[in-house]
């Protein structure tokens, strides 16, 4: 059964906000109507499809980047879970008008100048750790270990009957000095205060 193609291709026509909207609609849709994933590559076209989205229903501060030019980070901390599927679906990206880079980081200080830091289940430094070295960046930090965003983390994966979904710890994403899109949040399969 052929759900939704998610191609470079097909995802790359869709700049607009209500495109965007859409896409984040029909994952959505997907993700809560019983549709089965596989646990490895599938799990994580769909966790990269999520990290583009939050790019644009997550406002950061101005002074999160260097100039108007500067390009919007997208970081993976630890072994590269998404093999090509972040690169692919970032590709000739832009998310207001910066364009889209995907990099991986292997210390905080690097870390600190990413926008979204996702942090693998292969890093060997605790959370909180991470977490209390990226404090005063603003960086959404987002993974998909258990207990995430109890430990501070922001956004959190989890996987429920086979299906992406996300927590949010709102209140981390706030003393971040972000803004997530209520939008976002309706769409959150849990919203932590």
């Amino acid at each position: 059964m052929r759900i939704a193609n998610l191609t470079p291709a097909k995802v790359s026509g869709m700049s607009s906000p209500p495109r965007v909207l859409g896409m984040l609609a029909l994952l959505t849709l997907l993700l809560g109507s019983g549709y089965a994933q596989s646990s490895t590559a599938g799990e994580y076209q769909i966790k990269a499809a999520f990290l583009y989205n939050f790019a644009k229903f997550v406002e950061w501060p101005a002074s999160s980047f260097h100039d108007q030019a500067a390009p919007f980070q997208i970081c993976v901390m630890g072994r590269d879970p998404f093999g090509e599927g972040l690169l692919n679906i970032t590709r000739e990206k832009t998310v207001n008008g910066r364009k889209l880079e995907v990099d991986t980081v292997a210390d905080l200080e690097h870390a600190r100048t990413c926008h979204i830091l996702f942090i693998a289940s292969s890093v060997k430094m605790p959370v909180e750790q991470i977490i209390e070295g990226l404090r005063g960046a603003s960086v959404l930090t987002v993974g998909d270990t258990k207990g995430f965003a109890e430990q501070g983390g922001m956004i959190n994966f989890v996987l429920q009957d086979e299906r992406v979904q996300f927590d949010v710890s709102r209140a981390a994403v706030e003393q971040a000095g972000l803004k997530i899109s209520s939008k976002l949040l309706s769409v959150a399969k849990v919203v932590i205060r």
